[in-house]
């Protein structure tokens, strides 16, 4: 979860890497630093803080290269200046950047202490410093060597760029389960975490796999295993640009993210939609369609605001193609011995397509001869290439921590996953020219919501007075009620819960009082009466309601209504998510809440 960058080059490094340092710090901002090869050795800085502390903190003559950069989300050690990155080994020779977990950290702080070995900080990373300057004690021969022995020693995940005073003309870097990418320049080479961070100066990256080592000096790369065997990598063209990884006009990149979300759907879209015969046009999937047809259930895992797209996914599934669906957390299917079925397909869901419980699931399930596709965000990125085929979904950079743009875009996913197998199946050619023509109406839907934004803001404001905020939905009202409570909760810091309408009578109709108000997704479908008696219950306990419906609401069912534009049945609960969004961001700036970068996450979980 960590961000980290590198460069070799005739460049000063510092000033790119703070650049990277600065893409990537919704990976982590609890601490950051930087290390680069001066005229008389390494030279660090460290800060327990953010990057722009970090930038402040340097001196104007802190120049040189290579170099090498880390913004951390802690996990061994509390943040502060020791526990910050790069770590170092006693003499300050060997400088180390790590995103990960050294599983067996315990065990080699006691053997190196017991060789005499002073630790400086907390951290698991500090033991990868310590090994690889006691693999040149033992006659390392060069840097790659020394890096190889001191990693046969290491049990965990761990995405590593290691920088050594006496080879100032490279960095080694490593991967085991957390990414790192290189980046191939014109006579100078960059390593990242993310390709975020290279975005400005190459779109030419090389991804590596678990497993292997690169050497990056001035002039190109050598990629290498463990046991030094030549690996051929070859570079990939990225598609991001610049501007959208700017913040640009807006006050935060969660506003922005939030306004992107018209163009995002578009871009989700676009080449995907098959007029002619109704259905969706999916080539990424690598699946005929017999194959598609010989499945019997689909699988969908994720974590956090993807397994709740996943759930809606499901339900679209069912709808459309009438073939049994369900979502789980990743996090929790990886670890029961799940029951892998070869007539079932399994979906991976991530946006960052690193985050390890989802693709720990991908590798179980390909172990015991499970088909899975994914659908993902980051072109290239681990889940991408482990997956036998899926949906890209060109969402574009998403640099809050909390995914907007990035759902919505994977519900329209699904949406296009599940027209295209109920075309397959026994969705009619008008059922599937009535689904496109509500994929079709999405984007302008969703400007019309978010041009309500100041509305909402007024909404958002009473929110934040409230320690406790409930929300619930029925059916496909259910999973966008879920992501709206983590939206509110992992921003603004208020305590939510979501439950299934009907469940409120079986226990949570304790908690309603005039003191915690309910957030009720009520679309104007089959169950509208059956959601309008939900709320005449919480309104009979003088519970407060704000609706999301599809029409303004009497006073005895809700106090305030959003009202959003009535799509399709199956397309609806992408439009009754935006305002959730939009009344999550308003809360948060009006508890004046770190809206990009809430404490204690990030954007990438690439550890356990």
């Amino acid at each position: 979860m960590c961000g980290i960058v590198g460069y070799v080059g005739p460049q000063d490094a510092a000033p790119i890497l703070l650049e990277g340092l600065g893409r990537l710090e919704y990976r982590g901002y609890d601490s950051a630093g930087v290390a680069l090869r001066g005229r008389s050795g390494l030279k660090i800085r460290k800060v327990s803080g953010r990057v722009a502390e970090l930038a402040a903190d340097l001196p104007p003559r802190f120049k040189g290269a290579p170099g090498i950069g880390h913004t951390r989300w802690a996990t061994h050690g509390e943040p502060s200046e020791a526990n910050a990155h790069p770590q170092t080994d006693t003499a300050g020779r060997i400088a180390v950047v790590h995103n990960g977990i050294i599983e067996n950290a315990d065990e080699l702080r006691a053997k190196l202490m017991a060789d005499g070995v002073e630790f400086a900080s907390q951290t698991d990373t500090e033991t990868v410093a310590h090994l690889v300057a006691a693999a040149f004690t033992a006659g390392a021969e060069d840097l790659e060597q020394a890096v190889r022995q001191a990693l046969r020693q290491v049990v965990g995940a761990y995405g590593l760029a290691i920088l050594d005073a006496e080879h100032p003309d490279r960095i080694v870097v490593a991967r085991n389960g957390s990414p790192v990418l290189l980046g191939v320049g014109e006579k100078e080479m960059f390593v990242a975490s993310d390709v975020a961070a290279l975005i400005g100066y190459t779109r030419q990256v090389v991804y590596l796999d678990d497993g292997e080592l690169a050497t990056i000096t001035a002039n190109g790369y050598r990629t290498y295993t463990l046991d030094d065997r030549a690996v051929a990598k070859s570079p990939s063209t990225i598609d991001w640009d610049v501007v959208g990884a700017e913040i640009g006009d807006h006050a935060h990149f969660l506003a922005k993210e939030i306004q992107e979300q018209p163009r995002a759907v578009e871009r989700a879209l676009k080449g995907r939609i098959d007029e002619r015969f109704a259905t969706a046009h999916l080539g990424g999937l690598n699946m005929s369609v017999r194959e598609a047809r010989e499945f019997r259930r689909v699988k969908i895992l994720g974590c956090g605001s993807a397994c709740y797209a996943g759930e809606l996914g499901a339900q679209m599934i069912e709808d459309l193609a009438r073939v049994p669906a369900s979502a789980e957390p990743a996090s929790e299917f990886r670890y029961r011995n799940p029951v892998v079925e070869p007539d079932t397909l399994y979906v991976a869901v991530s946006q960052s397509g690193e985050t390890i419980d989802t693709l720990a699931a991908v590798q179980e399930l390909q172990r015991k001869g499970g088909r899975v596709i994914g659908i993902v965000n980051v072109v290239g990125s681990t889940i991408a290439r482990q997956v036998d085929g899926g949906i890209y979904l060109h969402a574009g950079p998403e640099m809050s921590v909390a995914a907007t743009k990035s759902f919505t875009s994977t519900v329209t996913a699904f949406a296009l996953l599940a027209l295209h197998l109920g075309r397959i199946r026994d969705l009619s050619p008008e059922q599937g020219r009535r689904i496109i023509a509500g994929l079709n109406a999405l984007p302008a839907q969703i400007a019309q919501i978010l041009e309500q934004s100041d509305a909402i803001a007024e909404v958002a404001k009473e929110v934040a007075k409230s320690h406790s905020v409930m929300f619930v939905g029925r059916r496909r009202g259910w999973p966008v009620a879920r992501e709206g409570a983590q939206k509110l909760k992992e921003i603004s810091y208020v305590h939510a819960e979501a439950y299934p309408s009907a469940e409120l009578k079986h226990g949570p109709l304790a908690l309603i009082s005039p003191e915690m108000p309910t957030v009720a997704v009520v679309p104007d479908d089959d169950l509208l009466d059956k959601n309008t008696s939900t709320l005449s219950e919480i309104k009979a306990r003088k519970g407060p309601v704000i609706a999301v419906a599809h029409r303004e609401l009497p006073a005895d069912l809700a106090d305030r209504t959003i009202v959003v534009p009535k799509g399709e049945p199956e397309l609806d609960p992408i439009l009754l998510s935006i305002p959730l969004q939009v009344l999550a961001y308003h809360a948060a700036v009006a508890l004046d809440r770190d809206v990009d970068k809430p404490r204690n996450l990030a954007k990438s979980v690439t550890v356990e």
